[in-house]
This record gives structure tokens, sequence and C-alpha cells, in this order.
């Protein structure tokens, strides 16, 4: 069987984490492939999580702009075509992305049109998660779900809180998460990676989230 060929889904797919070195080089000519290959994908076994982690602020660097941003949205869309998915589920933090100076609702804005213009060219259903950090604040959690609210018409589909596990608890993203039991909120997503398991779902659960 040619799986290759056959039609697939992506249900988890951090933006940050899907560079292709062609577009890497675009965005930075000086990044060889050796140093793309160390720097920006992880190896085959992580430590961690966290150790897994560290590979996301190169990515996150080189999409700080509203023509970055479109470039590396159009770029994943790409390589999603070349791997036969019909449909999937994009994930980032909004506010990763301002230290060039946009503002986190219109790096949605971006991202949402950039994704909207390449589903259209490319075929590919997607839709857009909005992510909180588990090192965040309250106040940035509630930020992020208010831009879910904000943008519910859209792409937008839901927010999750992404990170560190073993590092960081989940009661200061309550309210965040809680928020997203009104309508407004179209879904609200939490994954279990590999950090204390049932427990830590167990907790999740007990806190509302």
């Amino acid at each position: 069987m040619n799986f290759a060929s056959l039609p697939k889904i992506e249900l988890h797919l951090h933006l940050d984490c899907s560079l292709s070195f062609e577009v890497v080089s675009r965005l930075n000519p000086s990044i060889t492939r050796e140093e793309y290959q160390n720097d920006f994908i992880a190896p085959a076994k992580c430590t961690n999580l966290a150790d897994f982690l560290t590979r996301a602020p190169k990515g996150i660097q080189l999409m700080q702009t509203e023509d970055e941003l479109r470039l590396v949205t159009a770029d994943m869309f790409q390589q999603l075509q070349r791997d036969g998915i019909i449909y999937a589920e994009i994930r980032f933090a909004p506010l990763f992305h301002t230290e060039k100076g946009l503002a986190p609702d219109r790096v949605v804005e971006i991202v949402e049109s950039a994704a909207a213009r390449a589903s259209e060219s490319t075929g590919i259903e997607a839709r857009l998660i909005l992510c909180t950090l588990r090192h965040f604040s309250e106040e940035q959690s509630l930020q992020t779900a208010h831009l879910v609210k904000r943008f519910k018409d859209t792409r937008v589909a839901a927010l999750d809180i992404a990170g560190d596990e073993a590092g960081f608890g989940i009661d200061k993203h309550r309210a965040a998460f809680q928020s997203s039991y009104r309508p407004f909120v179209q879904g609200r997503r939490i994954g279990r990676r590999e950090h204390g398991c049932a427990h830590a779902c167990q907790h999740h659960v007990d806190a509302g989230i």
C-alpha cells in the first residue's frame, strides 16, 4: 500500500515548529542546512518535552513580521499538500509574534487570512487553535482567550495550552479556560503528553479546564 497517496488529517500541528529548510533559507539565507537540522529539528529521541521545545524559539524568531508570518503559513500548506493532508488543525501562540511591533490581534488576522488563501489554493481544510503557554501569566492567558472570542467567526476554532508540563501548573490559566464554556468560544483543547499522566489529567478536570 502506498501510504503517501492516502488522504490524511493532521490534528496537532504547531506553526512555529513546521518551518521547512526552504522557507528558513528565504527568511535567513545565512542558516546552513546543518544548522537547520541541529537547531530547528528535534532528534528522534529527546530527553523530555522541555528538550524538544528548545527548537521552537528558532522558528519564532523568524516569524515576527507580516511577510514572515504569511510566508511561513503558505510554506506549511505546501508541505501539507505534498503529504496528502486534507484537513489540519494548526496551533500557534499569537503573543509570541509581537517582538517587532505587531499587535496580537494583528498576528491572528495575518495568519488567518494567509491560511484562508492557502486553503483555497490547495483544497486543504484547516482550522486555527490559539495557544496560551504554561509559563504565561493569568492576564496573558485571558488575552489569548479573548482573541478566540474576537475571531470566532473565522477559521479560529479553539483555545489550547502548550509548553512544559513538568515545570508549570495550570491554576493561573483556570479563568481563561473556564471562559471558553461560554458560547463565544467554539472549542477548547488541552492535550496530555508525558508528565503526570492520569494524575495530571484528573487535576485538569478538577480545575475545570
